[in-house]
């Protein structure tokens, strides 16, 4: 087959040959190639250095270098300039290299996947990057339908066509197969498609469930056939997958507005002192004439300006090149930290934490909004049966002895309940708690799977239906085979056949779904589940007060954080149910407002559930998610969150952004997806956000991919706020592209969200540890170098400065030419590395009892404009330190000899090592948890200084490079004199006096948090315990039950429609087989109670 343009709105495709896409391979349709990186092997070198010198600072230094190859302006040796500037290119190169070089082979993985496409009559072996559009693939169960690795647990009906279901797997007719279909052009539309199919002049429609999308995986069926009919960015998925974003952290985007702010005050300076030596020239220049002449046509105006030039080749180390290298280190340590944490490692599905992106690492001790899907990101989609109330008798608390189920020769090995009183009730023949459970046996959709005799595997449409059919099974009633017309059960070891004469599926409008059945002795019974609300809605009169009872049992439950759903049934009367059946016939059959009919079809028959005729009987029962409560997380650590109830729930503050609202109740927002699309237009967004700010949780259910980034992007651009988005779908790929940092999953639903994330790792509570540990740890060590690096970097050039106004403006450096090449490359390089890798406050287990010092990140308050203002302010102090008492101190200062010491040279050596000391000292005062590598780069650090400065001031050296190394023997004979070290000792210790002296004080009279809880830490005598991990109580609300918003359409029109429904169904591959893989035990087969998980390691 192959697809021909018709226009802008449709897509046309003909039977035919894969010989006949070459007369038309003209058409542009996108291929299904994948190709994410940047670079091949004759543009990485040209494109790499374009991008880089796109940075202000490498063109600044660019600059530089040309500059200082003028004589008339150079001031600085050029290798000043070269040395450091290649380094740069080169570091940055090899890190660009190594990661373009990843991205080929993630691309090669995908592209070179093998999938079965029909040509030319034959099924032969392709590669996915080959597969056109318009071609028949074969797919196979578990087989992705296209080179993404992504599914959904939560599994969809599709069937395909009864024209086209009944060729089968023959070859021969496929191929021979004749008809043109007509579809939609590409669109972002997940829950809408529109086709049709034309065999033979009959018109058949195509519509959403007869197309399989890019990113499902083919469930319950051992093979399918289907035409290619969008491929690449053309797909639904990538649609809604929305643009790849460069992302920046704010500190970069405060570093860029800095870089400009360093510009303007560079030049500022530069002028200053050009003026100055105009003016000098003009006063003074005529005195040194005699033996400086100037030459033709030079004069002060001349000469001011080149001074400008030299003074801002002298002074570039304001704007530091190496500041970026070093940036570039200390991200891409801080992210090996993340990936190598064993706390974060997930040893069942041999899954570490990984940093997939490094240049966002200090953004994670910012985050302010948590958007987070809901279904398998914060319950895994695991549930497990945990606690139920039969008839008003609460059952399910947890003792350390397991239920032993060795009884049942059914029972599923893997399931675990630790209550043996609801044992003793079903094997002492409770009729009440039977009935419980022969409900859950009978009241679903769920497809069985027996391969050999006693071996059992349920494929339900959503895990929880799976937990309660897996729940009942293990107590006795065991749910064995089924048909369009009967059920079949094996009851305490009796094989019993109940005959199907209705399935009321679920929907969410109804909220429960029901089954009418009609046991061997010709019973007729409605079984029903749902909402607790919705059935307590239906229940009989006469059944109040047992409700009542109930009602406490299931808000002791909610409060646990358990997903709670009701059950009831009743007996029919023949009469009735025959008119009924009827009725029902004839609303199925409508052309014209058939849901409503059978909507109000259903409420008939559901009426009166608890009928006086019957025992009382009402149950509810509980479903575990395993991983831990959000709201832990968000309450300890005030976040604000946007969760998904289904898709997206999002938390919003009431006071805070940039729109207020002052509400005195507690109100919540639920908007579905179709309402949410008209709330997000232009003239309704601030609107929309307004409302939410009024309320204390709004939940966005039923919403699409690009919809999720929608809500993210209003957020983001109208709060001005750090967002975080965490799902583990591929319909989250969008919000995780669009929020700040993107953190995917590498759960149940594979891996396209950590595909397209900036970091992972398995599990939802992993989150607490990335944020609260790794990102408040990288944030404080950035701010920290930051301040540090700006500090002795301003310190460094302001003594240039004022020295100017001692050398007549002359552009005179105050500093050896290798000290000032050196200076940020080797002597302060390391140390300042060493504290951004391993200082912390406190470690991480005082950082998760005290969850409040991440506050200060989100309000950015270790490094802002102001706080680089004290820095400019803390420079200019200690620089006027550094040049004036060395100047006063060896002004007409003479040697223990008697000759004199006060030359250029001695002064350039002293007023350099006296900076060095004291940074480094400044250095040791700003670190707060000492290692050895921080002792060894230290010290390190300074012994490197004096070995450079005495082996360059040395005899040998000066007679190899005489023009580079003038400052022969300074270095002996300035240090071996007292008065030199006692000047440094006295600078030191001015320069650190006002340090010691503010954090003195604020700590007695303004403490932060952070030195609240250090002081906490010094009295302490053991480290913090791990808090526990317990789910704690929620508010009582009205509607307790997820069952609503976890629950879809089941397989109902399919059970009782009989078409393409295998029998028996023993010939139908499990959905999770089993392995003998770590994953095997995550799988949506096992169930398990949260008491046992938290046992578990």
């Amino acid at each position: 087959m192959f697809l021909l343009p018709t226009d802008a709105y449709e897509r046309r495709a003909f039977s035919s040959t894969r010989e006949s896409n070459i007369l038309h391979k003209h058409i542009n349709w996108s291929n299904i190639h994948i190709k994410t990186s940047k670079y091949n092997v004759f543009t990485f070198l040209p494109l790499n250095l374009f991008e880089q010198f796109q940075r202000l600072a490498n063109a600044y230094f660019v600059f530089l270098l040309i500059l200082q190859l003028i004589p008339q302006i150079s001031s600085l040796s050029w290798f000043t300039t070269v040395v450091p500037l290649l380094l740069v290119l080169s570091m940055t190169l090899a890190k660009d290299l190594s990661d373009d070089i990843t991205r080929h082979k993630n691309d090669k993985q995908v592209n070179n996947r093998k999938v079965e496409v029909l040509i030319n009559g034959e099924l032969k072996s392709e590669k996915w990057m080959n597969v056109q559009v318009g071609d028949i693939v074969k797919l196979e169960n578990n087989e992705f339908v296209t080179a993404e690795t992504n599914e959904r647990t939560n599994l969809k009906v599709k069937q395909a066509l009864t024209i086209t279901g009944d060729l089968g797997n023959d070859i021969q007719k496929l191929a021979a197969f004749k008809g043109e279909v007509r579809c939609e052009p590409p669109n972002n539309r997940l829950d809408k498609f529109t086709g049709t199919l034309t065999v033979g002049g009959e018109t058949f429609s195509l519509d959403n469930e007869r197309i399989l999308l890019r990113g499902c995986t083919l469930r319950n069926s051992d093979w399918c056939f289907g035409l290619v009919v969008f491929g690449g960015p053309d797909t639904k998925l990538m649609q809604n997958s929305g643009k790849s974003i460069f992302k920046r952290t704010s500190i970069d985007h405060l570093m860029n507005f800095l870089v400009m702010f360093i510009f303007g005050f560079l030049a500022f300076m530069c002028t200053i002192l050009s003026i100055g030596n105009g003016i000098w020239e003009y006063q003074e220049g005529n005195s040194f004439i005699s033996f400086l002449p100037r030459a033709d046509g030079a004069n002060a105006s001349l000469s001011a300006f080149l001074t400008f030039w030299s003074y801002v080749i002298i002074l570039n180390t304001v704007v530091p090149i190496s500041l970026y290298v070093s940036v570039e280190i200390l991200r891409l340590g801080n992210s090996y930290f993340i990936d190598w944490d064993r706390k974060m490692y997930h040893v069942k599905s041999d899954t570490p934490a990984q940093a997939r992106t490094t240049t966002l690492n200090e953004e994670l001790g910012q985050i302010k909004y948590i958007f987070s899907d809901k279904t398998g990101t914060l319950t895994q989609n695991i549930m497990t049966f945990n606690r139920c109330s039969v008839n008003g008798k609460s059952y399910g608390k947890s003792s350390k002895k397991k239920v032993d189920f060795s009884w049942n020769s059914l029972a599923d090995p893997k399931f675990c309940f630790h209550d043996h009183k609801l044992e003793e009730a079903v094997k002492s023949g409770s009729p009440e708690v039977q009935a419980f459970f022969r409900l859950l046996a009978l009241c679903h959709t769920v497809m069985p799977e027996e391969k050999t005799e006693g071996e059992l595997f349920y494929q339900a449409q959503s895990p929880d239906e799976g937990a309660l059919v897996t729940a009942a099974r293990n107590f006795g009633f065991v749910f064995r085979s089924r048909t369009p017309e009967t059920i079949s059960l094996v009851e305490m070891g009796v094989p019993t056949t109940y005959e199907l004469l209705a399935v009321l599926d679920f929907n969410n409008v109804r909220k429960r779904m029901s089954v009418i059945v009609r046991n061997p002795e010709g019973k007729l019974t409605l079984y029903c589940k749902g909402a607790d609300t919705i059935i307590f809605e239906r229940l009989h009169p006469l059944s109040s007060k047992l409700m009542e009872v109930t009602t406490e049992h299931l808000n002791e439950y909610a409060g646990e954080g358990l997903r709670t759903l009701a059950l009831a049934y009743k007996d029919l009367d023949e009469d009735k149910f025959e008119k009924w059946k009827k009725r029902h016939h004839e609303a199925s059959t409508s052309l014209e407002d058939r849901e409503a009919k059978l909507d109000a079809i259903y409420e008939e028959i559901e009426k009166d559930l608890l009928d006086k005729a019957i025992h009382q009987f009402c149950a509810v029962m509980t479903l575990g998610a395993l991983g831990p409560s959000s709201s832990q997380i968000v309450k300890k650590t005030h976040f604000y969150l946007f969760l998904g109830k289904m898709d997206v729930e999002f938390s919003v503050p009431k006071t805070n952004g940039t729109i207020h609202e002052k509400v005195d109740g507690e109100y919540g927002l639920v908007i579905n997806g179709h309402s949410l699309a008209f709330a997000l237009q232009k003239d309704m967004q601030l609107e929309l956000l307004r409302t939410a700010c009024m309320c204390q949780t709004v939940i966005c259910c039923r919403v699409t991919p690009l919809q999720k980034a929608q809500v993210v992007e209003l957020v983001k651009k109208h709060k001005k706020a750090v967002t975080l988005a965490i799902g583990d779908g591929a319909n989250d790929v969008s919000m995780i592209k669009t929020a700040h940092i993107g953190v995917g999953i590498s759960g149940q639903e594979g891996m396209q969200a950590v595909l397209s994330s900036d970091f992972s790792f398995a599990q939802f509570r992993y989150l607490q540890r990335l944020l609260l540990v790794h990102g408040r740890w990288s944030y404080l060590r950035m701010c920290k170098f930051l301040r540090y690096f700006f500090y002795k970097n301003f310190t460094f050039t302001f003594v240039h400065f004022w020295y100017g106004f001692f050398c007549g403006f002359s552009a005179q450096t105050v500093y050896d030419e290798w000290f000032i090449t050196l200076y940020n490359l080797v002597y302060t390089a390391l140390p300042v590395i060493g504290l951004s890798l391993f200082d912390q406050d406190v470690n991480d287990r005082w950082s998760f009892q005290y969850p409040q010092l991440y506050a200060p990140g989100q309000l950015n308050q270790y490094f802002s404009k102001m706080a680089f203002a004290r820095i400019l302010m803390h420079s200019c102090y200690s620089s006027l330190i550094l040049f004036f008492v060395p100047w006063a101190a060896m002004c007409d200062t003479v040697r223990d000899d008697g000759k004199d010491i006060a030359d250029y040279q001695s002064f350039a050596l002293l007023a350099q090592t006296c900076l060095l000391i004291a940074v480094s000292v400044q250095l040791g005062l700003d670190t707060y948890y000492w290692t050895a590598v921080n002792q060894f780069f230290l010290w390190g650090s300074l012994s490197v200084y004096f070995a450079v400065t005495f082996t360059m001031y040395s005899n040998g050296m000066y007679l190899i490079f005489t023009s580079s190394f003038p400052f022969i023997g300074t270095a002996r004979n300035s240090l071996n004199q007292p008065n030199m070290w006692l000047t440094i000792f006295l600078t030191t210790i001015l320069c650190i006096l006002p340090v010691v002296a503010k954090r003195f004080l604020f700590i007695q009279l303004k403490p932060a948090i952070n030195d609240k809880v250090r002081h906490k830490v010094r009295q302490a005598k053991a480290v913090p315990l791990p808090p526990p991990r317990k789910f704690p109580r929620r508010r009582i609300s009205t509607r307790r039950s997820g069952y609503a918003f976890s629950h879809a359409r089941g397989y109902g029109d399919l059970v009782t429609s009989g078409r393409f429904l295998r029998i028996p169904v023993k010939t139908r591959p499990a959905l999770f087989p089993h392995t003998d893989t770590p994953v095997a035990d995550s799988t949506p087969r096992t169930y398990r109670t949260i008491f046992e998980e938290a046992q578990s390691p």
